[in-house]
């Protein structure tokens, strides 16, 4: 029943960013423990921010609140499924589940289609859209090698 509760709240979110003219009509939060952590609504137009989508903006709150880089027992209730974007930062923030209400595929009959980027993400760098070169490759990877050594560094 509380996963209603929070769905619902992550479409009133999109409902909030749409009229507000912050962004498109996405909203999301993050529950840890049946208790809502962070809130986020797509604000990519208010803040000139390509990545301030709904996920992303309630990621970032979530891990300023609870002081941390990772999101363990945490889920994120959005009101649209995932772009690429936002589901990389998931996986990235180990949040343990998603939920979500309209799909990548109505997002794109609205005019947010994100499937080039699906398609994009297994193309070999040098052949996408945006074309992509390795350079000074050897001269980088000493910062490799030194994160290698660092006996303090903490994992994530």
């Amino acid at each position: 029943m509380a996963n209603l509760v929070f769905m619902r709240r992550a479409i009133v979110l999109s409902e909030e960013a749409l009229y507000s003219g912050q962004g498109g009509p996405f909203g999301a939060l993050i529950v840890k423990d049946d208790r809502i952590i962070s809130e986020g609504l797509n604000r990519v137009t208010s803040n000139n921010d390509p990545t301030a989508h709904a996920e992303i903006v309630a990621i970032r709150e979530a891990c300023r609140v609870l002081n941390e880089f990772h999101l363990h027992g945490c889920e994120i209730y959005t009101s649209c499924e995932p772009c690429p974007m936002c589901l990389s930062a998931i996986y990235w923030a180990r949040v343990q589940r998603i939920y979500y209400a309209n799909t990548r595929h109505d997002a794109a009959d609205i005019g947010f289609d994100d499937e080039f980027l699906y398609r994009e993400i297994p193309t070999a760098p040098k052949d996408r859209t945006i074309p992509a070169s390795q350079l000074l490759a050897h001269e980088a990877r000493q910062a490799f090698d030194n994160w290698q050594q660092k006996v303090d560094k903490r994992h994530y």
